[in-house]
């Protein structure tokens, strides 16, 4: 493992230094197998569960028997609620559940890592001191500067929390989606095709990130 380097641009676009990306953060093994649990896991995370459907015991009506039980030449039903009826309930439908999964610390830890190494070894990792000049928003400026670091379509730009100047510019852009450093997480990585850090930002997520690992 090797620590890379990348280029800090400006928000005008121009290079102003270098960063050092630490290996044990951007050059590690990657698992898919990994990558695949803890993404699997946080998209169940995410639902609701909410989800109900009525059995023929809790729909409404059908306590009466629709018609005797012999000597109408009919099949015998006991109820209009029973499930192969129009209205009927429904037989093993869906009830509220959790669909989270248990996934440890170090699991989700380790995942982010891969995804990370794996963006960077494509050089689809950028650093930019900040997305607009100044404390003034705005939006063509920073369809500018990331127009001349990418030109794929999806975009994670990772920002410091109280950067507001760069979030406000950027939340409107088709196909860019903005995160602060403490909440980076594994989907979002592997779901844009580049990832833009502010190097603020950049730098709280390293410190961070190998604070975490040399308190293990």
């Amino acid at each position: 493992m090797t620590n890379l380097k990348l280029d800090v641009h400006t928000a005008s676009g121009e290079v102003n230094g270098s960063v050092d990306l630490p290996a044990e953060v951007f050059d590690v093994e990657v698992s898919k197998a990994l990558l695949h649990q803890v993404v699997v896991a946080q998209l169940a995370a995410a639902r609701q569960g909410t989800h109900k459907t009525k059995t023929r015991g809790e729909v409404r009506g059908g306590g009466r028997k629709p018609w005797r039980q012999k000597g109408t030449g009919r099949a015998r039903q006991g109820s209009i609620r029973a499930p192969h009826w129009t209205g009927g309930g429904v037989v093993h439908g869906r009830i509220p559940r959790d669909y989270s999964q248990r996934t440890p610390k170090k699991m989700k830890a380790a995942a982010l890592r891969g995804a990370l190494s794996d963006r960077a070894r494509h050089d689809r990792i950028h650093v930019v001191e900040e997305l607009v000049s100044g404390q003034t928003p705005s939006t063509k400026a920073a369809r500018g500067l990331l127009g001349k670091l990418t030109d794929r379509r999806n975009v994670l730009v990772v920002l410091p929390r109280e950067d507001v100047a760069s979030r406000k510019s950027a939340r409107n852009l088709p196909g860019v989606h903005i995160l602060p450093q403490d909440q980076l997480n594994t989907y979002d990585v592997l779901k844009a095709d580049d990832v833009v850090f502010a190097v603020q930002a950049l730098t709280d997520f390293i410190a961070r990130t190998t604070g975490s690992e040399e308190e293990k």
